[in-house]
């Protein structure tokens, strides 16, 4: 039996889990600071950091108690150690390795999409390898071929805003809250389509790379130009979600015929957006082949998948030195198989 303790810190929540390899799952707290961050349209570096130093010792405690826990049942802590803010992940950085030296307990540096693409094995029904991963996130959106664990060749990735930043943008341009991609998607439920046709970008050329910030552009100069009322806001909204979700479907499927892969998996943030959820579930449905995906509460940054990631490589004997490090920017083709 092997316990790991998971502690995500990369951005805007805080979370922590105990994750055990023969009984699943067994504790995961968390604490989001969307309120915290809500007047300024955006996440305050500075703010964040300080957020996590605040809730991380309790959020810990909380993890351990939940899963009946105490140290001598963990095996191991797991923390991200990037990418994203890096004074976020050195709050977490600082007190996953602390506990593993206090505790005399190995510790790894879990990569932040490494444990979005590994997210669906917390689910009951998971993939086999290999398989397609669209990783779609606030940060990040790519294409990975999976063979396995840290048997990555990442296909496709966007060249200038991730998906996930172009929905908060998006939004934001709408007067919509932050976080705005979520309140987006509500409102494009509401709009009628046919209205709008947004651009597609990037899909008629070869390749499996994004680019959303001309989608973002073409949303601001059509909100610019149109009335405010409600139902044209909505119409705007589910054009360009539209476009968005077509845009990574036809991604998806350029990428399994070049792959030959009957599985997909999506992961992270925009994971969660039910049009795209559907959209990708029909389209492997027609090729023969079947879309996987985390529940919601997984979808976005948790420390339930830095657990389950963490733990897999501690199980391939890696640990990491006493050193503490954050890592704003990690390829993550350059991880090590395990």
């Amino acid at each position: 039996m092997m316990r790991v303790l998971g502690i995500e810190t990369s951005c805007d929540e805080t979370g922590v889990a105990v994750y055990d390899d023969e009984q699943g799952l067994l504790s995961h707290t968390l604490y989001s600071q969307v309120k915290l961050h809500a007047d300024y349209g955006g996440v305050v570096p500075e703010l964040a950091s300080r957020d996590h130093v605040r809730k991380i010792v309790p959020l810990v405690k909380q993890a351990l108690a939940d899963a009946n826990c105490t140290l001598d049942d963990i095996y191991g802590v797991a923390y991200t150690k990037g990418p994203g803010l890096v004074g976020a992940l050195l709050v977490g950085a600082c007190m996953g390795r602390a506990l593993a030296y206090s505790w005399d307990k190995p510790a790894i540096g879990v990569h932040h999409m490494e444990g979005h693409l590994l997210a669906p094995m917390l689910e009951d029904d998971v993939p086999a390898f290999p398989f397609l991963a669209l990783l779609v996130s606030g940060g990040h959106s790519m294409l990975v071929a999976v063979e396995g664990i840290g048997k990555y060749e990442v296909l496709g990735e966007s060249v200038d805003d991730a998906a996930g930043e172009a929905f908060d943008k998006t939004a934001k341009l709408m007067g919509l809250d932050y976080p705005g991609g979520p309140r987006l998607a509500k409102l494009a439920a509401k709009g009628e389509s046919g209205h709008y046709r947004f651009p597609r970008p990037m899909t008629d050329k070869p390749g499996l790379n994004f680019s959303f910030s001309g989608l973002k552009t073409f949303a601001a100069n059509t909100i610019a130009a149109e009335s405010d009322d409600e139902q044209t806001r909505a119409n705007i909204a589910l054009a360009f979600e539209e476009a968005v979700v077509d845009t990574l479907s036809i991604k998806c499927r350029r990428a399994l015929k070049q792959t030959g892969y009957k599985n997909l998996v999506i992961a992270g943030g925009v994971s969660a957006n039910t049009r795209l959820r559907s959209s990708l579930a029909e389209m492997m449905t027609s090729l023969g082949g079947k879309v996987y995906y985390p529940r919601g509460e997984f979808c976005t940054d948790n420390g339930a998948m830095i657990a389950y990631a963490g733990l897999q490589r501690l199980k391939a004997g890696q640990t990491d030195d006493l050193g503490v490090k954050g890592i704003p920017r990690w390829p993550l083709d350059t991880l090590p198989p395990v």
